[in-house]
Order: structure tokens, then sequence, then C-alpha cells
């Protein structure tokens, strides 16, 4: 119960201090990893949680799941299939050089091992520009950058997940024989397909189920519980996956996009809930994830993996985004605000406890440089994305039209942008 107290308590500081967190460097998500850091163990002591506690893994999962469902509800086909080319470089090719390129680094200046610096890369491949909604969320900011960081960060994490689930059986313990461990791994790889294709398969089939009973002349949701239906089929989808072992944020982010194109008018009903309910599952998850952040866990890291760290946020993401973007229309400053906002987010969160707790022989150290990079990216782009996106205006205060947004004024956004800064 003092958890549930803490949350209130941050929640009501983080809405009272929304307003001036839009204006300035300050950002409410900032401000629940700083809450749950200082009430747990490593300082006031008032809540115990262990990455090992159920409540990390559940709050994590629960949060990815919300976030996926409500990033797919706001993918529009149309607009990827006439604006692809960008968010298809940053995925095909800025990804896989960060997810290189972040190996590189893990492996000679942390020491682990082939396998786990692979992993490590996966796991902080994914992007969130949940932490830098001032960028993806701001009119003055281009279409076709907000358009790409928005479209670059909803499908890298499925993109992501079976590279982590696959190196994870990869770097399972060492136990055996070559040819038992050869199998072993042979058999994690086939039931992680299984698990990715049945998500698919619930992301798909479920929303077309629903929308066709809504269909039925005596069936229909009354205007007021509609935007229910959506909700009534997350929970069956997330209660599904978990029965039967299915890919739950595949099946979300899935669900998500064909829900949206079959019954726009369900979307519409249910993005208020849908953004209200996501907002809260990412606090909430935010805040235990604070807790974990200890002393204790800062100290573990070496020296080698601050420096990892520095050069994942700050060289990294943006050499890789950069070299990706080379003979694009983009001028510098949008290149270089791209190449910028890369943030860590639930991804990495939920994938680098499913590091930790996958048993394999460093999984420790991986988790804790995980933990560190993806604390020391939310801090960093969320206190940067204000001015940044400032940067922008300057086209509007002297009156200069933005090309770009003259010529993709009317053309829909791939994933919704929030409305308040987080």
């Amino acid at each position: 119960m003092v958890l549930v107290a803490v949350f209130g308590v941050a929640l009501l500081v983080a809405v009272l201090l929304s307003g001036l967190a839009a204006r300035t460097v300050l950002s409410t998500s900032f401000l629940f990893l700083v809450g749950g850091a200082l009430v747990s163990d490593g300082f006031l002591g008032l809540i115990h949680i262990t990455p090992d506690s159920d409540i990390v893994a559940v709050t994590a999962d629960l949060a990815l799941f919300a976030v996926l469902f409500t990033d797919g509800m706001h993918v529009s086909f149309p607009a990827l299939r006439s604006a692809w080319k960008n968010p298809a470089r940053a995925l095909g090719l800025g990804m896989p050089l960060a997810f290189v390129f972040m190996a590189l680094v893990t492996h000679y200046l942390v020491g682990l091992d082939w396998t786990t610096s692979f992993l490590v890369g996966a796991v902080l491949a994914p992007t969130d520009p949940v932490f830098a909604s001032a960028i993806v969320g701001r009119k003055e900011v281009p279409a076709r950058l907000r358009q790409l960081l928005n479209v670059e960060s909803g499908i890298n994490d499925g993109l992501a997940l079976p590279v982590v689930l696959l190196l994870i059986a990869a770097a399972g313990p060492a136990a055996g024989s070559a040819g038992s461990a050869a199998g072993s791994a042979e058999a994690s790889a086939s039931k992680i397909v299984l698990e990715l294709a049945l998500g698919l398969a619930f992301g798909v089939v479920l929303p077309l189920l629903v929308s066709g009973l809504v269909r039925f002349r005596l069936l229909g949701a009354e205007p007021k519980l509609q935007p229910l239906l959506p909700l009534a089929t997350g929970v069956i989808l997330y209660a599904a996956c978990h029965l039967t072992h299915a890919n739950p944020y595949l099946a979300a982010f899935s669900a998500g996009a064909v829900l949206a194109s079959v019954s726009p008018e369900s979307k519409h009903a249910f993005e208020p809930l849908g953004e209200a309910l996501a907002e809260l599952a990412k606090f909430a998850a935010l805040l235990v994830f604070g807790a974990l952040l200890t002393p204790r866990l800062f100290g573990d890291l070496p020296l080698g993996g601050y420096v990892a760290v520095i050069l994942a946020i700050a060289l990294i993401r943006p050499a890789s985004l950069l070299l990706s973007l080379i003979g694009t229309h983009f001028d510098r400053r949008e290149k270089l605000a791209a190449a910028w906002f890369g943030p860590k987010g639930f991804a990495s969160v939920v994938y680098g406890l499913l590091v930790l707790q996958s048993g394999i022989p460093q999984a420790e150290q991986a988790y804790t440089l995980i933990a560190v990079c993806i604390a020391f990216s939310i801090i960093a782009h969320s206190s940067t994305d204000v001015p940044v996106a400032r940067m922008f205006r300057v086209n509007d205060l002297v009156g200069i039209p933005d090309a770009d947004e003259a010529e993709h004024h009317t053309e829909p956004q791939a994933k919704g942008t929030a409305h308040a800064r987080t």
C-alpha cells in the first residue's frame, strides 16, 4: 500500500507540474524516475523492490503492452504507403548499425562475451519518443521529422524482440555437450518463432472477430460504452497471449493497427481513454524502474560501462541514424534532431528484465549496463526535447513557412502524439 500512496503523490505532483514541464526542461517522466529512486532501499527505504520482484515484471509488461496497443491504433497505412522511405532507412540501416556498434563497444569496453554483447545491442536498439514528446507532439516541428520518429519507434520494438529472444537462447547456461547445447538452442528458436507467429495471429484475428460481431444487427455498442470495446479487446488479447504463451507485444501492436484500420470509429472513441491508460501504465513502470536504480546498481557498473553508456547515447545512435539519412531531403537541423532523439524506453526495460531473469552466465552484468543506459537516456532526452523543439519555432517567429510543413500539412501521422509533455 505504501507503493500505491507513493504513486498517488507522484501522480499529483506530476499533474500539478505538467504545465511547467511543457515550457521547461523539466519532465514528468523524470519526476517518476527520481521519485521511485528516492523511496527505494537506496535512499528513504519506504518500498523494497528487487529486479526479481513480481511487481517489476508485471508493471513493465503491462506498460509495454498498453503502449504498443495504443501506438498500433495510431498507425495509418495510407500514410505509411505514401511516406515509407525515410522510416525504412532508419529501421533497415540505422537500427542494425546501432545494434552492431553497441555490441562492439560492449564487448571491448565492458568485457562481455560476444553473444551477450550482441544481446545488449539488441535490447538497447529500440527507441521510444514518449520521452521526447515535445518533439513528436509540436506542430512547429516538421511533419516528416515527426513521422520518422513516430514510425521508427512504433515498429523497432517488434523488430528487436525476436533478436533478443534468439540471443537469450543462444547465450543460455553452458551445460552439457556442444551437441545438446545446439539442440537446445534450435528448440528455443522454434519455440520463439511459434510464439511470435501465434501473437501475430491473435493480434490480427481477434480485432477482426470483434469488428464482425459489432456489425450484427442485434449487437452494437452504446455511444458512452463504445470506448470500452477496444479496451475489452485488449484485455482479452493480453489474457489469451499469456495463457497460450503467445508473444503479447507483437499481438498488441498488430491488434491496435488492425482495429484502427477496420473500425476507425472505435479508434476515435477509445483514443482519450487509451492515451490516459497508457500514460498511467508508463508512469507506474517508471516509478518501479526508478526504485531499482539504487547506488549499488550504479556502483556495480565499471568505468568502461559508463563510457559505453555515454557512447550509446551521444555517438552510436546519432552516427547510425545520420548514416541512414544520407541522401534524404532532410535539412541539417532535422537530421541532427532525429539523430539525437533515440531515447531508450519501455521495450528496453522489459527486454532488460528478460535478460536478467534468463539465467544466462553474464545476465547481471548485462542488466546493469542496460539499466544505467536507460536511466541516463531518460534524463538526457526528456530534458532536451523542449529546447530542440523551440529551435524549429524560429521559422514561425520570423514568418518563414517551413517547406516540409507546407508540403505535408495534410499528411496523417503514423503514430499518436502526446498532448502533454511526459
